[in-house]
């Protein structure tokens, strides 16, 4: 065999190892994904509307898997998180999120320390 099919093979062998670490991964991450779906309609029907945290992290989560998808069918080479950032979240294209203020700063004690 030369070497260039010999390269190519040992090629193909990295990445099926890379492929099946990504099977996994995708399964988890649709496990995590149906976790936050569950959630964001929890937090939907409890305040009227969706969290803007799982908004976020359900949107990069999606991207994620779509990383995924792609690698393990060839349409690229670029290999997802962890080898790769973490995808940022899109602006949400939905219902505006649940807006949580923040929390008033509790009262000073003025009275002097002796």
């Amino acid at each position: 065999m030369d070497m260039a099919k010999q390269q190519a093979r040992e090629s193909l062998i990295l990445r099926l190892a890379w492929m099946l670490f990504f099977f996994i991964a995708w399964h988890l991450g649709e496990m995590l994904l149906g976790l936050v779906v569950l959630l964001q309609l929890g937090y939907r029907l409890f305040y009227g509307a969706p969290s803007a945290n799982l908004l976020s992290f359900g949107d990069s989560l999606s991207q994620f898997m779509a990383h995924i998808g792609r690698f393990m069918t060839f349409n690229t080479d670029e290999k997802p998180w962890p080898v790769a950032d973490w995808p940022t979240a899109a602006a949400p294209q939905g219902e505006p999120a649940h807006v949580v203020p923040p929390a008033a700063h509790p009262a000073r004690d003025e009275e002097p320390k002796l």
